[in-house]
């Protein structure tokens, strides 16, 4: 069970980090809405993090939270914000995916 909070959590960072790109595009009350969702992303991602390193070694939680919200957040910029997916940008993303499959491994 905490192995699945703490991917949410993961997937509330993918949250924030997409809001604060939309608040660039945004102004008045739209804007608003994406700090409001911002916000919302972050209490919930942070309290997740929490919640799973109450059983989980805090440094394999921490890698693999960031790392979840690092390849989500790659993923909707390239999807969303039409960032680059270049060969060696995919190449290092697939690898950070594995050393996160390998923490989840060799953790108890």
């Amino acid at each position: 069970m905490n192995w699945i909070m703490l991917f949410i959590g993961g997937l509330f960072e993918v949250g924030f980090t997409t809001c604060l790109g939309k608040v660039k595009e945004s102004s008045g009350n739209s804007a608003l809405f994406w700090w409001a969702g911002f916000a919302v992303c972050l209490v919930a991602s942070m309290y997740l993090l929490y919640r799973a390193s109450q059983t989980l070694p805090l440094g394999t939680a921490y890698a693999v939270w960031t790392g979840v919200g690092a390849i989500g957040t790659v993923l909707v910029g390239i999807v969303l914000f039409k960032e680059p997916a270049e060969f060696w940008r995919l190449f290092f993303l697939f690898t950070l995916i594995a050393s996160i499959a390998g923490l989840k491994l060799v953790s108890n």
